[in-house]
């Protein structure tokens, strides 16, 4: 059974993920970061940690909190960790643009609700 006290905590973890992926794709295009090798797993290293960190939540908190859609979350971890070798990195190029900056303001607002920012 998952702890809800830890759910501020991964969370945080969340966050921190998204930081270092925004790191490391600031200023490139998807050309450059598929590139560079370095960079690119990097990223999908982060990516992988929001998933997990997602998959770790509470199943009490993400169904209280369905703006963000938790299940795909989920499932891209799987994809990235267990069907590494189906990786798109253009899929994981549009998380990064389209759906980080998304998930980064609802996760920050989750922890404004729960008194942890």
């Amino acid at each position: 059974m998952r702890d809800p006290e830890r759910d501020p905590g991964r969370l945080e973890h969340i966050l921190m993920a998204i930081d270092k992926i925004e790191e490391y794709t600031q200023g490139i295009s998807y050309a450059q970061l598929v590139a560079d090798s370095m960079r690119l797993h990097a990223t999908v290293y982060n990516v992988q940690i929001v998933g997990e960190a997602a998959y770790k939540l509470t199943h009490e908190f993400k169904a209280s909190h369905t703006t963000v859609n938790w299940k795909q979350i989920e499932k891209m971890r799987h994809i990235l960790v267990h069907d590494y070798y189906k990786i798109s990195f253009r899929i994981v190029w549009n998380v990064v643009e389209e759906d980080i900056p998304y998930l980064k303001s609802e996760v920050r607002r989750f922890l404004d609700e729960i008194g942890q920012e």
